[in-house]
């Protein structure tokens, strides 16, 4: 199991271990979530991007549209 240290102001530092305390999660959980939520939400977004250019220009139909078509 590997090992990181941070650096942390003292606001920064009582901050987090409020947090944490409050949550009643250890330090170690809250700040592996925090990292794992923050790789994940930009793999999303870089996603998103590489979907939405390979997309742009191409025909769509509303949503209204569709649903129209479908008789909904």
């Amino acid at each position: 199991m590997g090992t990181i240290s941070v650096r942390l102001s003292e606001k920064d530092d009582k901050l987090i271990r409020k947090y944490a305390e409050l949550n009643s999660i250890d330090l170690s959980s809250l700040v592996r979530e925090a990292v794992i939520e923050k790789i994940e939400e930009d793999y999303d977004l870089t996603l998103f991007d590489k979907v939405w250019k390979m997309e742009n220009g191409k025909d769509r139909v509303s949503h209204e549209d569709l649903k129209r078509e479908l008789g909904l």
